[in-house]
């Protein structure tokens, strides 16, 4: 598995099975019947027959293309593990929300972990069909295309997104301060709802940072590394390395991260 040839063979089938299953999704959007929506551990923390036909479909797929993995995965169909040297962390349909609601932001999110490092990302843009990626020691790409993080330099420069989480409530009024300050300084901020499309847009310059808690290790995995093989940095609230199963990063280029990141500790 270590040679760099296996993982971008891998990689090769990420990518497919992503398109593959993407189609499935939008095919169910088009149809999609409300009544069999179900709520999992909060009244807007959302879940479909879509997510979780999807990650069984995903599941399956990866197994056959590297079947030593275990799994991760936001809908449970299969055996959790990190006992294993290397685990996949899927995400099938990261957006659900807007994706119930028909609104045009929701994305496929696939990480490989070696140990507690991202060795492989795919993050597939389902309604645009953009596939972004990157494997461990390469650049990062979007449908073939080698993407770079933005070249901005300072917060007044930039524009950011972030997210709102469902619980954990105690740190809203000091994650809102967080909000205030940086809608001072930038060009705004963006709620898109999928963390994994914020991550990629962070990658291919689309915006220059993506800050958010209570996270969980399946919106990230995938996106924390395309945005690293593009040149960005990420990092946890504190400048560390548990951005991953920490439930907290900060993302952005290379050139404004330490701003960005030196706002939120004052307020954190």
């Amino acid at each position: 598995m270590g040679n760099e040839m296996n993982l971008q063979r891998i990689v090769k089938d990420v990518i497919s099975m992503s398109e593959e299953v993407g189609e499935f999704i939008a095919t169910e959007a088009a149809n999609f019947d409300l009544s069999r929506i179900e709520q999992k551990n909060s009244f807007n923390n959302l879940v479909s027959y879509v997510d979780k036909e999807a990650e069984r479909k995903l599941v399956e797929a990866l197994h056959k293309s590297f079947p030593q993995a275990g799994f991760i995965t936001e809908e449970g169909t299969v055996e959790q593990s990190k006992q294993h040297e290397f685990n996949w962390i899927v995400d099938p349909l990261d957006g659900t929300t807007n994706f119930l609601h028909g609104l045009p932001v929701y994305s496929i999110s696939i990480g490989l972990m070696q140990g507690n490092k991202t060795i492989l990302g795919v993050v597939y843009h389902v309604v645009r069909k953009e596939c972004f990626y990157a494997v461990s020691d390469d650049n990062a790409y979007c449908n073939g295309k080698q993407i770079h993080v933005s070249t901005a330099a300072s917060l007044n420069e930039s524009l950011l997104a972030t997210g709102f989480p469902y619980y954990n409530s105690e740190k809203k009024d000091a994650y809102l301060d967080i909000i205030r300050t940086f809608l001072e300084k930038t060009h705004g901020i963006r709620r898109l709802g999928s963390a994994a499309i914020d991550l990629a847009y962070v990658a291919c310059g689309r915006m220059e940072g993506f800050f958010e808690y209570n996270l969980n290790p399946w919106d990230v995995a995938a996106g924390t590394l395309i945005v690293q093989q593009a040149g960005g940095k990420v990092t946890d609230f504190r400048g560390g390395n548990d951005f991953i199963f920490g439930r907290e990063l900060c993302a952005a280029n290379g050139l404004m991260h330490g701003e960005m990141l030196d706002t939120i500790r004052k307020r954190w």
